[in-house]
């Protein structure tokens, strides 16, 4: 007998909503689990295929990163960690959608790395963070009032969607102008 599980056809599993009716990613079918995922728009377009060792902290993750696109989500679990297998059936979805979704390719670090405030600076932003080159302290007190607010964004995006759920981000990563959640 295989120890290879057997691939599910993305098309026939179900679609779950990302976030549940109390405003929560449900713990249930996630927390603790291996699997793959993924995860759709709200039209449902897929938009990112991933898998974990904990699906549900990667769901946390990608819903701060991109909470535009985070509406849907079809997962496939297994029992123990194998790269292997997790990356064929990541493979296999993606050859079944017929294109590779934006999150695995062109927007794929929106996805997957922390986000970078830098970008989101507002022109005052970047010219107080610009004349205080070399003053590292100063710089770090930006990024870290640029990363509070950018934060709240985020934060006020998603409580728009009726999300409830406690999102604590990384306090020191934004000093670097970094935002991650902890």
């Amino acid at each position: 007998m295989s120890d290879r599980p057997e691939i599910l056809s993305l098309a026939r599993l179900e679609y779950s909503p990302y976030v549940d009716d109390s405003g929560m990613i449900p713990e249930s079918p996630f927390q603790g689990k291996v699997g793959v995922y993924a995860i759709f728009d709200r039209d449902r377009v897929l938009q990112f295929i991933g898998y974990s060792r904990d699906i549900y902290l990667s769901l946390k993750q990608h819903l701060i990163r991109q909470p535009q696109h985070c509406f849907w989500i079809k997962f496939q679990t297994i029992s123990r960690p194998n790269r292997m297998i997790l990356e064929t059936i990541k493979e296999a979805w993606i050859s079944e959608n017929g294109r590779t979704p934006p999150g695995n390719d062109t927007d794929e670090t929106q996805w997957t790395q922390p986000i970078d405030v830098k970008p989101l600076m507002t022109d005052e932003e970047r010219t107080a963070y610009d004349n205080a080159a070399g003053e590292e302290l100063a710089q770090m007190k930006l990024l870290k009032k640029v990363s509070r607010r950018v934060e709240a964004d985020i934060l006020e995006q998603l409580k728009s969607r009726g999300v409830q759920m406690e999102l604590r981000f990384n306090p020191k990563l934004k000093e670097t102008g970094l935002l991650d959640l902890k």
